[in-house]
């Protein structure tokens, strides 16, 4: 009989030794986010400041369902309110959010990658004339063809180096980012490289065209000059 209440009193104790929170982290830890947010509700609404802190951070980051700034916040005070620090940090934060809101729509949805295609990167056509017929001036186009050249190899490659366009963001900003401000950030920036890209693809093309097009003419001119020196001169 002793045996049996023995082992029922181990039972008893583990039962009081459950930890709630210590499971539905496990539960948050395996992303069942559904069963984990029902956990910590609970936990929440019986005033645990732990529980409030990470409901508020599933509201904040997302894994709650939709992006709630106001729920986050929400949870957030309540946990404060008991003095759990991550949580004051977490207000803080989001303090900090709303005076650089204009930095956040700036990389979210404006920024045009205007200093990729500036200074040194900014590769005006050259000029380029129909037809020359000097030495000199065909020496001229060659240079600035050139110079040209090396200007766009130098813009693809620090795109490329730039690429993806993410890591442009300062740390102190993309630390700020929700998870769907992170997501439009990256959509709206990889379609300005696209942008930048083909943006100098066909500027390119036309400069090539263009030379193409003088190189022909001067190539037939100076073919048909030497060739009329050739004949006038006397056998």
């Amino acid at each position: 009989m002793k045996k049996y209440l023995f082992v029922l009193s181990l039972l008893v104790c583990g039962a009081a030794y459950a930890d709630p929170i210590a499971d539905a982290n496990a539960l948050f830890a395996k992303k069942s986010y559904p069963q984990a947010i029902q956990a910590y509700t609970k936990l929440a609404n019986a005033g645990n400041a732990e529980a409030q802190l990470h409901l508020g951070e599933m509201h904040l980051y997302g894994e709650a369902g939709a992006v709630d700034l106001e729920k986050a916040e929400t949870w957030f005070r309540k946990s404060a309110a008991k003095g759990n620090k991550t949580a004051i940090a977490a207000l803080e934060m989001m303090k900090r959010r709303e005076t650089r809101r204009a930095d956040i729509e700036y990389w979210t949805s404006k920024y045009d990658g205007t200093e990729l295609k500036s200074g040194k990167f900014r590769c005006s056509a050259p000029r380029i004339p129909a037809l020359s017929k000097q030495n000199d001036e065909i020496d001229v186009v060659g240079a600035r063809m050139a110079a040209w050249q090396e200007c766009y190899n130098g813009f693809v490659q620090n795109l490329n180096d730039s690429s993806p366009l993410t890591k442009l963001i300062p740390k102190d900003i993309a630390d700020l980012l929700t998870r769907d401000e992170n997501e439009q950030a990256a959509k709206h920036l990889a379609q300005v490289q696209v942008n930048l890209a083909e943006e100098a693809r066909v500027s390119s093309k036309m400069v090539l065209a263009d030379f193409a097009v003088w190189r022909d003419a001067t190539d037939k001119y100076v073919t048909e000059h030497n060739q009329m020196v050739k004949s006038a001169k006397p056998r």
